[in-house]
């Protein structure tokens, strides 16, 4: 029974739930102050306090209504004491107040019978000021004794009587605190996922919470299932049609063979068909997967930098690696290398030249590669982070390619949660700065 109750307490929606709150706290509010009201009316004091207090008015009243009306305040404020405080207000402004203590009063005036021809009345002060108990009193013409006194044994029912006031109010936040942390609980489990959203296999968000958030958390985890199939689909689809076109294109190779063609179409046919096997490698490195399902490793990102420099070095190329010798970071070795290759190569292709630095910045492994080219123009160094995005112009290309190397390094970095940033330097050229966490994310 009882999981049942809860299992349909969590299919609640948040109106549902808010009212439920609402209602407990005005159910603990009426117990309260039913327990309160019943303590309050059993109330009575020791005798010796009740002597008191009925001794007091008993010397006020008749000294009060000997006095003449013009010296009644002075007399009253006289007769004050630090635990019994006396005030005169005029006929009708008798204003009762704090809930009555009618058993208290049947106990003073059983003592002095002739204040209850005043019409005595007793209550219990909501919060104490001049006293904990207070009350009023009807002079033969009609003005009123306001008196309050200080009781030892009333403050356990003042203790009561702020606690009726204050927990309902703590009930409500600690309960609201409840709910609001139990919506939210799910709710960042659904930010997390969207954050995550198209970045490898989908992760399925736990259907709990208010019904108005499971149907969010369903459509989301659907959602999440139909990019992952397009995303897989065209993966597919984009490999497929690369893997196939390299059978034609050795084809074309062997053709090429043929001792009756012309040395120099047979040259520039082989230069066209190296530059669509780069094409087609380039579109498989990009749409392919990031490398998420692959592990992370250990990697010396200054050594593997260092490797690529005196490589393209040794083939007559202006490469030159300035940095530390060493500093480790795990990361997935293949995307990384292409990455800092394809940077390598765009410096030296565009640039004429490449330095490469790799260096520690605080918890960040940094690294720079620079050229001596013409730069990006300002506007745009957003475009070319895109996929098949090319700055000279589409007919007239002179350089290889299908505008996917930043691309496909932008890739990388994002798979390592590090950050790529482009920028032109004030000397000429372009300066890129990859930063890879140390720790692993």
């Amino acid at each position: 029974m009882a999981s049942r109750v809860a299992a349909i307490f969590r299919r609640w929606g948040l109106p549902e739930r808010l009212l439920t709150v609402l209602i407990l706290v005005l159910l603990v509010e009426f117990l309260t102050n039913s327990f309160l009201l019943e303590r309050v009316n059993s109330f009575e004091l020791k005798r010796d306090d009740a002597e008191r207090i009925a001794e007091n008015l008993v010397l006020a009243t008749r000294t009060l209504e000997r006095t003449p009306p013009a010296e009644r305040q002075i007399v009253a404020r006289s007769l004050s004491t630090e635990r019994f405080k006396l005030a005169l207000a005029p006929a009708g402004m008798r204003g009762r107040s704090g809930v009555d203590l009618s058993n208290l009063r049947s106990q003073v005036v059983a003592i002095a019978p002739e204040l209850g021809l005043g019409d005595l009345e007793l209550h219990l002060e909501g919060i104490p000021d001049k006293g904990n108990i207070g009350g009023s009193l009807r002079l033969a013409d009609r003005s009123v004794l306001i008196f309050h006194t200080h009781a030892n044994a009333a403050w356990k029912l003042t203790v009561g009587r702020i606690a009726s006031l204050v927990l309902p109010t703590l009930l409500l936040i600690v309960l609201g605190w409840l709910l609001l942390r139990a919506t939210l609980r799910p709710l960042r489990q659904l930010i997390s996922a969207t954050r995550d959203l198209g970045a490898g296999p989908p992760r399925p968000v736990p259907e709990r919470g208010p019904d108005e958030l499971r149907r969010l958390i369903r459509a989301l985890n659907e959602m999440q299932e139909r990019i992952h199939q397009s995303l897989l689909d065209r993966t597919q689809t984009m490999l497929a049609i690369g893997h196939d076109l390299k059978t034609p294109l050795a084809r074309m190779r062997l053709r090429l063979d043929d001792e009756s063609i012309d040395p120099e179409v047979r040259e520039g046919l082989n230069e066209d068909l190296e530059e669509m096997r780069l094409l087609l490698e380039s579109i498989q490195a990009y749409v392919e997967s990031d490398g998420r399902s692959m592990p992370q490793e250990h990697i010396d990102l200054a050594v593997m930098a260092e490797t690529l420099v005196n490589t393209a070095a040794d083939h007559g190329a202006d490469a030159t690696y300035n940095g530390v010798p060493n500093l480790i970071v795990r990361a997935r070795p293949v995307a990384i290398r292409r990455a800092l290759s394809n940077l390598i190569e765009n410096a030296l292709h565009y640039g004429g030249a490449a330095r490469v630095t790799v260096r520690q910045q605080g918890e960040w492994a940094e690294i720079i590669v620079e050229d001596d080219g013409p730069g990006i123009p300002e506007d745009r160094m957003a475009d070319v982070l895109q996929p098949f995005v090319r700055l000279d112009a589409a007919r007239a290309r002179d350089t290889p390619g299908m505008g996917l190397g930043l691309a496909i390094v932008r890739k990388a970095v994002r798979a390592e949660h590090g950050t790529l940033n482009l920028a032109n330097r004030a000397t000429g050229g372009l300066r890129v700065v990859i930063q890879l966490p140390l720790s692993p994310v």
